[in-house]
């Protein structure tokens, strides 16, 4: 057999343009190897990404658990359900994932304001890792900056087992102006953390992917709280400018950056 030789490199024998790209991104790139495969710290970061991964998918949101007791109380949030009964019914028949129950229907209607300019709902989608993470930062950016710019907001709510297409029963029940769906994103090998914002003017039955905006990455290592809100709320002015959603509208380069 041939000698297995191992070609690790630091930081320091690196091109100074390749040290600037491997620090703008998360992936495994020029990381070293041991013949032809990664060496064994690399593998080791690998299988403890994929670890993180399963655990985001598989988790099931528990309000306080998640999201704290202080903060549930002081947004005063609660959590309905979407018509997927369990994780698995959820993962394995996503159109029940887009549909609200008959209970999370009528308790919407009862506890939430009708005709708000913004209605923020949080749902687990496919991370809840990334809703415990994100969400008590970025909620109070968007929530406080919406009101800064004098505009009403509904009471926030948690959806369980919930995929994007919610947004239309959420716009044909309360009939805002915009609705924000801040919602875990499918991980991957570069973090589990990744939260998105999905957003609509007034959605409806039937409105697709194209009739809506979307704010993603947002994560340590990609776009900060403080960024997303900023992009959240300048889309959510087009929108209401404009009087329409999706794929017509784009995004203000002036974004402003909200500080938490």
């Amino acid at each position: 057999m041939g000698e297995r030789r191992e070609t690790g490199l630091t930081a320091a024998d690196l091109p100074e343009l390749v040290r600037r790209i491997r620090a703008r991104t998360p992936a495994r790139i020029l990381a070293g190897r041991a013949g032809a495969a990664y060496r064994t710290g690399t593998q080791l970061e690998l299988r403890e990404a994929h670890a993180a991964a399963r655990d985001a998918v598989e988790a099931e949101l528990e309000l306080e658990a998640t999201l704290g007791a202080d903060f549930v109380a002081q947004w005063r949030l609660f959590e309905v359900a979407t018509e997927a009964g369990s994780k698995e019914e959820f993962l394995l028949e996503p159109e029940r994932g887009r549909r609200l129950s008959e209970a999370a229907r009528e308790e919407i209607v009862e506890r939430c304001p009708a005709g708000c300019d913004v209605q923020i709902a949080i749902g687990d989608g496919l991370s809840v890792t990334a809703v415990a993470a994100q969400v008590p930062t970025l909620l109070p950016l968007v929530a406080e900056g919406a009101r800064g710019r004098g505009w009403t907001v509904g009471q926030v709510f948690v959806i369980r087992h919930c995929r994007v297409g919610v947004l239309n029963e959420i716009g044909e029940l309360l009939g805002p102006k915009v609705v924000v769906l801040l919602i875990g994103e499918r991980p991957g090998l570069a973090t589990a953390e990744s939260l998105s914002a999905y957003m609509a003017y007034r959605p409806r039955a039937g409105n697709t992917d194209a009739d809506r905006n979307l704010v993603s990455n947002i994560h340590a290592r990609g776009l900060s709280a403080a960024a997303a809100a900023g992009k959240i709320l300048n889309l959510a002015a087009q929108m209401m400018k404009l009087g329409a959603s999706g794929c017509t509208v784009r995004e203000d380069s002036g974004t402003e950056r909200l500080e938490p």
